[in-house]
């Protein structure tokens, strides 16, 4: 993969998925309440992507492995601190689902999976509290957002590195692979 400057790409996630200081603050409180919680987390999670035959052929045979490292990310998630070794982290979890050529649809959808299974546990652990537990979901949404685009970054620095590929095996430059292109969309 392309060197990346970290830091640039932690404020680049961050302003994107408006993850502020005060939200970073709320996850990690919230992840001392839900750390008992996470195993619910990722079993929900399992249980609904073996559930899809698309998925499902991507864990089959190795489900029990990925949710003790579905566990550790979770963790991750929770723990912080949100800075470059962070978007580090989220960036090499991307090239791994790269590599096994995971559709970039699932990681956002497994985002949202984590979240609603997140947002009911966070309903019941404060008891009706709606305020305090849209306040907190609104934080972890921020995380998950931010990991999201760090991690889809990678899928954009493959297509990238196998378009340079082609150019140099090919020959042709990339204002003439650009003109091609435009001329197959007219």
């Amino acid at each position: 993969m392309q060197n990346l400057n970290y830091s640039e790409l932690t404020q680049y996630a961050k302003a994107l998925a408006n993850f502020t200081p005060e939200q970073e603050r709320v996850v990690m409180e919230a992840g001392a309440l839900l750390k008992p919680h996470l195993v619910e987390v990722t079993e929900s999670f399992y249980d609904k992507l073996l559930a899809i035959p698309e998925t499902r052929r991507f864990l089959q045979g190795r489900t029990e492995r990925l949710k003790n490292t579905h566990l550790s990310w979770l963790d991750k998630i929770f723990t912080g601190p949100y800075d470059n070794e962070y978007t580090a982290y989220m960036y090499m979890v991307g090239v791994i689902h790269v590599r096994v050529d995971l559709p970039v649809e699932f990681m956002a959808a497994g985002m949202t999976l984590i979240a609603d299974a997140i947002s009911t546990k966070l309903n019941a652990l404060y008891g009706g509290d709606h305020r305090q537990s849209r306040d907190t979901m609104a934080a972890i949404n921020g995380v998950l957002g931010y990991s999201l685009i760090v991690m889809q970054k990678s899928y954009q620095s493959s297509m990238e590195e196998q378009l340079q590929k082609f150019l140099k095996i090919t020959g042709i430059t990339r204002a003439l692979y650009q003109n091609m292109a435009l001329a197959y969309k007219g």
